[in-house]
C-alpha cells in the first residue's frame, strides 16, 4: 500500500512541477455549464493529433461561449468545413485561445464579420483584425456554441496555443476535470525489428495475452524473443459523465526498472502532427479501426512528443537472459493502468522469415519515385512515403491502382491520366475519380491543362477518369414560389450534386447579393432575414450552384414579405 501510494504521489509531484510556470488560475473554462468532454488534447484522430478540447454542449447549440480571458480577437476563420466558425483571442500572456464550431459570435463580433462577409460577397471568409478593434475581457460572451464545419455533433472545440501558436494542453492550465476512471487497455503488442528477431516462435506482429489482477494491474503470459523487438499499446480513457473513448495523457515504458520510454501528450506543432502516423501502427488500423501507439521511434519519425526514449525505445533480447517489460498508461487526473510483461531471451534457429510482398515497383522513402503506362502515370515526391515500400501498382484500360490504402502518405503523390483523345467538350466534363465503396467514383481535385490531367492526393487506391454531364440540383425548403414569408427567419433552400459535388453558389434577392450559410453535413443554405438587406414586399430570389465540372443550375422564386 506505502509503495502504491509513493508511485501516485511521485506522478503528482512530477505533473505539478511540469506544470509550475503555466499559469494555473488565468484561464477560466469557456462554458458556463460543467466541463464534460468528448475529445482530450492529443487524441489520434485521422492523420493528425487533436488540438483541444472537446466540450459537450448537452446535445444542444446555442449556449453563451465566453472568453477565457481578457484579450482582444486576433482572428476570425469562417469555412465550410474543418473548424467552421472559429474564433481565436490573443491575450497579454502571450498565450492564444481558440474557440470553433460555433453556431453564431456575439452581436459586436458578428456584425463586424457580416460588414465584411457582404462587402466580400462570400460567406467563408478569414479577418485578422487589430488589436484595438475588438477587445474582450475575461467571461465576457464571445459567441453561442453550434455544429459547424466538420463537427460530428454540438460540441465546443477549445484550445490554447503557445507564443508559437503549437497547440498545448488545456488541462495543464488547471481545469478541473472530473475523472475517476482508469484508462482502458485494449490490447498489447510485440513486434519483431530486425530480420533476426522473433517473438513466441514469430517474425510478425504478436498480441499479448493479459490477465487483469484485482488492484487493476495486468499481467503478461510469459513471451519468449530474442534480438531487437518492440512493442505497442492500445488504450483509450474514459471521464466522468460522459461514454466517449478519449486518449490517454501519458504512457511510459521500463525495462528492468530503467526507463526507456515516455510519450505524455502535452504540446505538438501542427507542422508534425501527420506524423502521427508513424507512432501508430497504421497498416492494423486500416484494417481493423483500432490505433495501437508504437512504443518505440522509427528511424525518420520527428515527433516532438517523445521524451526520456532509450535506444529507440527498442528491447535487445539476448538468449538466455530474463527481463520485465513494464508499461504504465496514465490519464492526466493520474489514474492509471500498469502492465507487466515478463521476457524470457530465447534463440530459435527454425523461425521462417517475415513475409514480404515483393512487387516490380520499389519506392524509396527519401527518393522520388515515378511509374506510367497506357497513358496514365504516377509520379511520388521524394518524403511522400514513411518507409521504403513495394508498391502494388496496375495500370489497366482507363484506370490505375495505386497500392492500398493500408500504407500511409505524407505528401501528395500525382497521379495524371492522357486525355488527347476526348473532344473539347467531353474534357469539360471530365473529371479523376477516387473509386470507393461499390467502385463509387469521388471527385479528387484536378488539375486540367491540354491534353494531361492530373490530380494530387494523399490517398492511395485506385484512379479513374470520370463524366459528370448533371447539374446540382436546388430546392426550397421553407417557402414556396409566390408564397408570403413574412412570418419566417430564415430562408432555407437545399442544394446537391451526385457526382463531381458542389464547387460554388450564389444567392440574390432583386439582383443583389445576400448572404446564405451553406451547411454541408445536410446540403442546406441558410439566409438569415435579421440581416435586413431583404427590405422589398416583393423579391425576385436567384441563386446559382456549380458543381466542380462546371454544370450550373439557377433556382427562381418569388416571395413576398411584409415592410415595417
Amino acid at each position: 500500500m506505502k509503495s502504491i501510494l509513493a508511485v501516485i504521489l511521485l506522478f503528482f509531484s512530477t505533473a505539478i512541477l511540469a506544470q509550475a510556470q503555466l499559469p494555473q488560475d488565468y484561464f477560466q473554462k469557456p462554458l458556463e455549464v460543467p466541463l464534460v468532454l468528448s475529445g482530450t488534447f492529443g487524441e489520434l484522430r485521422s492523420n493528425h493529433f487533436h488540438s483541444g478540447l472537446d466540450i459537450k454542449t448537452q446535445q444542444r447549440q446555442g449556449l453563451n461561449v465566453v472568453a477565457s480571458a481578457k484579450g482582444y480577437v486576433s482572428r476570425i476563420n469562417i469555412q465550410h468545413y474543418g473548424y467552421g466558425k472559429a474564433l481565436y483571442i490573443q491575450h497579454p500572456n502571450g498565450y492564444t485561445t481558440v474557440y470553433a464550431h460555433l453556431k453564431e459570435f456575439s452581436p459586436e463580433i458578428e456584425a463586424f464579420v457580416k460588414k465584411r462577409q457582404y462587402a466580400n460577397e462570400t460567406y467563408e471568409i478569414e479577418l485578422f483584425p487589430e488589436a484595438g478593434e475588438l477587445q474582450v475581457e475575461a467571461n465576457e460572451l464571445i459567441a453561442f456554441s453550434g455544429n459547424t464545419g466538420g463537427s460530428g455533433g454540438p460540441h465546443l472545440h477549445f484550445e490554447i496555443r503557445d507564443g508559437s501558436q503549437r497547440p498545448m494542453n488545456p488541462k495543464m492550465f488547471g481545469f478541473n476535470i472530473k475523472d475517476n476512471r482508469a484508462p482502458i487497455i485494449d490490447g498489447v503488442y510485440a513486434y519483431p525489428l530486425d530480420e533476426e528477431a522473433h517473438v513466441n516462435n514469430s517474425r510478425e506482429r504478436q498480441k499479448i495475452n493479459l490477465t487483469p489482477l484485482e488492484d487493476g494491474t495486468y499481467i503478461a503470459n510469459e513471451i519468449d524473443a530474442c534480438g531487437n523487438i518492440g512493442f505497442g499499446v492500445s488504450s483509450v480513457d474514459q471521464q466522468d459523465g460522459a461514454p466517449n473513448r478519449n486518449g490517454v495523457y501519458h504512457i511510459e515504458a521500463k525495462l528492468n526498472g530503467d526507463r526507456v520510454f515516455t510519450l505524455p501528450f502535452k504540446r505538438f506543432s501542427f507542422a508534425e502532427t501527420r506524423h502521427l502516423n508513424q507512432l501508430i501502427d497504421y497498416e492494423y488500423y486500416s484494417k481493423n479501426r483500432k490505433r495501437i501507439q508504437k512504443l518505440f521511434v522509427e528511424d525518420g519519425n520527428p515527433l516532438s512528443l517523445y521524451e526520456d526514449v532509450v535506444n529507440k525505445g527498442e528491447l535487445h533480447i539476448q538468449d538466455s537472459l530474463n527481463y520485465n517489460y513494464t508499461i504504465k498508461v496514465s490519464d492526466f487526473a493520474g489514474n492509471q493502468r500498469v502492465i507487466r510483461i515478463p521476457i524470457q531471451g530465447m534463440q530459435r534457429n527454425d523461425i521462417p522469415p517475415k513475409k514480404e510482398d515483393k512487387t516490380d515497383y520499389f519506392a524509396q522513402a527519401n527518393q522520388p519515385f515515378a511509374a506510367e503506362a497506357n497513358g496514365m502515370d504516377i509520379y511520388i515526391p521524394k518524403g511522400s512515403l514513411y518507409n521504403d515500400t513495394y508498391l502494388d501498382i496496375e495500370f489497366r484500360e482507363n484506370k490505375v491502382k495505386v497500392h492500398h490504402d493500408h500504407t500511409p502518405l505524407h505528401k501528395n503523390i500525382t497521379v495524371g491520366f492522357d486525355v488527347s483523345e476526348y473532344t473539347a467538350e467531353e474534357k469539360e466534363k471530365l473529371f479523376i475519380a477516387r473509386l470507393g465503396y461499390g467502385n463509387r467514383p469521388t471527385y479528387s481535385s484536378t488539375y486540367k491543362k491540354a491534353n494531361r490531367f492530373t490530380t494530387g492526393t494523399r490517398n492511395f487506391g485506385e484512379y479513374t477518369l470520370a463524366s459528370d454531364v448533371t447539374p446540382p440540383k436546388i430546392w426550397p425548403t421553407n417557402f414556396s414560389d409566390g408564397q408570403w414569408i413574412s412570418s419566417n427567419n430564415t430562408l432555407q433552400v437545399k442544394i446537391s450534386d451526385d457526382l463531381s459535388g458542389i464547387k460554388s453558389y450564389r444567392a440574390t434577392v432583386n439582383g443583389k447579393f445576400i448572404l446564405m450559410e451553406y451547411e454541408y453535413k445536410n446540403n442546406t443554405l441558410t439566409h438569415d432575414f435579421s440581416d435586413a438587406v431583404v427590405t422589398d414586399t416583393e423579391n425576385q430570389l436567384k441563386i446559382i450552384a456549380t458543381d466542380n465540372v462546371g454544370n450550373s443550375n439557377t433556382y427562381e422564386a418569388t416571395f413576398f414579405r411584409k415592410t415595417s
